[in-house]
Order: structure tokens, then C-alpha cells, then sequence
């Protein structure tokens, strides 16, 4: 029986993946992960039925080829990535390293040893700073602004190179700002533990405007699952939630949920929150919503429930 191998399935997106292909009966599952940011803990439970089996490695390593030839697997989600942006920023390796050579070698040796598809975990980060168009996935040129958008821009290439070169069906799910349980970073939060530690002011990257659609991962994986049950040779989708969000409307959810009220907000200025941010853009769904795809939470509620989600958890 043909597995599946996750890349980067004890992160925040993948180990969600990782519950929704158990329950469906899915698999054999074997996950690899670095544990940079994952937690080999969210998997305990599959790990104990046997429904998983892990190897905590480097996903740009050899020892993902020996994985590979030693397995019989028809299906790769690769996740695995540095999903810290604005880390990445300082650290020039970093994406280079963790979110473009880990492509290359999944494409090459999932080649190598029979995969018939990659389903690859991109970003709108490709796109850029790109101000009055809306960006659908044929938009060009592309011109994205941190390293990471870079590096997810180069691995789409070659995996383009090897659907063609190589016979592979490719999935690209072009995704921003998900939101939910198990999240290891990001503004949500990022809000909420400062608030803990101060709850009477709350520090805000930027002037608050920056305005993006947040999507709850619960929304992203039906999305996946829809586009990669449809791709033959390479398909490309966009995918993100209904509306938008303002970081100060974050911030405003946050003290809700937190049941504080009169938090001062102090901002500390300009467009953006950080040097390789985007902050905000008009994004083209048509594709995957023409498949079938609609979320189930619009930008604000997948906010709201992702804040519930981690306030029961940290």
C-alpha cells in the first residue's frame, strides 16, 4: 500500500494535517520533522497506535532519500519550511537553507523513488509588495521583498521544472496569514503574551492598518485536499479567508477574548511592522472557490477562533 510522507508534519499546519489524514483512514503516514519549531508531542497519540511513524531529521538531508527508498510512498505534503519571516530577515541561511534547499531535495529525491505527487505548502509572500492589482496566481512579474518569498518563489520554480522534467503532478497552495491551535509564532500570539506579561498596554508593530485576510487552518486543509484530489501535471491555487483584518482590529479581538477592557495601544509607526512585511493586499480566489472550495469562517472569525484556540492551550 502507497504512504504518505509529511515534511515539516509536527509544525502548527502540518500536525493538523497529520489528524485529518488519520481520521480519514488515510496512510500509511510517516512524518519528518527537525523540531526546530515542531513538537513531536502533537503527534503522541498516532505515534502510539501506530497510524504515524516519525523521524526527527533535516529534511534537506540525505537522510530523507534513505527514508524515500526504504518506503513506498505515492503522495508528499511538503511543509516543511522556515515559517518565521521576519527571522529570516536577519538570517540569511535561514530560508535559504530551510524553506529552498528543503524543496529542491524533496523534489528530487521524491523523483528519484516513484512519488507520483507534491503537494507544496507556498505563500503569498511570492507576490511582494504589489499595491492596486489583485493577485491572482498568473500575476506577473513576480517580485517578492524577504528572503522567504524569495525562497518559496524559487522552490515553485523548480518544482515547475520537475513536474514537467520529471512526470510529477504538483499541488502549489499559495496560502497567507493561517491562523489557529499549535500556531509556534505570529501576531495573535505575539498580542497575547504580551498582554499577560502587561495587561494594561499593548505594543503594536507598525500604525495598526496593515489589513490582511486571516484564514483558519481547519479552512486551509479542506482547501489542500480539494486542490490536490484535482491536480494532474501542475496546479497552482490561491487560497485565503473571506475579508480581511486590521492589526488593531487583532488587537481589539485579543483583549476581548482576554476579557480586558481600556488597554492602551501604542504604536510604533509607519506602514509597515517590519522591514520584508506586506501590509495588505487584494487576493484572487477564484480558482480553488471554482473547485468548490469556500470558508467556513470569514478574516475576523478565523481571528477570533484562532485566539480561543490558543488561549486554551498557552
Amino acid at each position: 500500500m502507497a504512504g504518505i510522507l509529511i515534511t515539516g508534519g509536527a509544525g502548527f499546519i502540518g500536525s493538523h494535517l497529520v489528524d485529518l489524514l488519520v481520521r480519514e483512514g488515510q496512510g500509511p503516514i510517516v512524518v519528518v520533522d527537525n523540531l526546530l519549531l515542531g513538537r513531536r508531542e502533537l503527534l503522541g497519540d498516532h505515534e502510539a497506535s501506530g497510524a504515524v511513524v516519525f523521524h526527527e531529521m533535516d529534511a534537506a538531508s540525505s537522510e530523507l532519500a534513505e527514508v524515500l527508498a526504504k518506503g513506498s510512498f505515492d503522495t508528499v505534503y511538503h511543509l516543511a519550511a522556515n515559517s518565521d519571516i521576519q527571522a529570516g530577515s536577519t538570517d540569511l541561511v535561514r530560508d535559504y537553507h530551510h524553506t529552498f534547499q528543503t524543496t529542491f531535495n524533496v523534489a528530487r529525491w521524491a523523483a528519484e523513488h516513484g512519488v507520483r505527487k507534491i503537494v507544496y505548502a507556498s505563500s503569498s509572500a511570492i507576490y511582494g509588495d504589489a499595491q492596486g492589482v489583485t493577485l491572482g496566481e498568473d500575476h506577473g512579474p513576480l517580485r517578492p521583498i524577504s528572503f522567504y518569498g524569495a525562497a518559496k518563489l524559487a522552490g515553485e520554480a523548480f518544482l515547475s521544472a520537475f513536474s514537467f522534467m520529471r512526470e510529477l503532478d504538483v499541488c502549489v497552495v499559495r496560502f497567507p496569514n493561517v491562523v489557529g491551535g499549535r500556531a509556534t509564532h505570529g501576531v495573535i500570539g505575539d498580542f497575547i503574551g504580551k498582554l499577560r506579561r502587561d495587561p494594561s498596554c499593548l505594543e503594536i508593530l507598525g500604525d495598526g492598518s496593515q489589513e490582511k485576510p486571516y484564514l483558519h487552518v481547519s479552512d486551509l486543509l479542506r482547501a489542500i485536499a480539494l486542490a490536490s484530489a484535482r491536480t494532474e501535471g501542475l496546479l497552482a491555487v490561491n487560497v485565503a479567508g473571506r475579508g480581511a483584518t486590521t492589526v488593531r482590529r487583532i488587537a481589539d479581538i485579543v483583549c476581548e477574548e482576554m476579557g480586558l477592557a481600556g488597554v492602551r495601544y501604542d504604536f510604533t509607526g509607519g506602514r509597515v511592522g517590519w522591514k520584508g512585511d506586506v501590509p495588505r493586499f487584494d487576493y484572487d480566489v477564484g480558482r480553488i472557490t471554482s473547485l468548490g472550495w469556500t470558508p467556513t469562517l470569514d478574516s475576523d472569525g478565523a481571528v477570533r477562533r484562532a485566539t480561543r484556540d490558543i488561549l486554551k492551550t498557552v
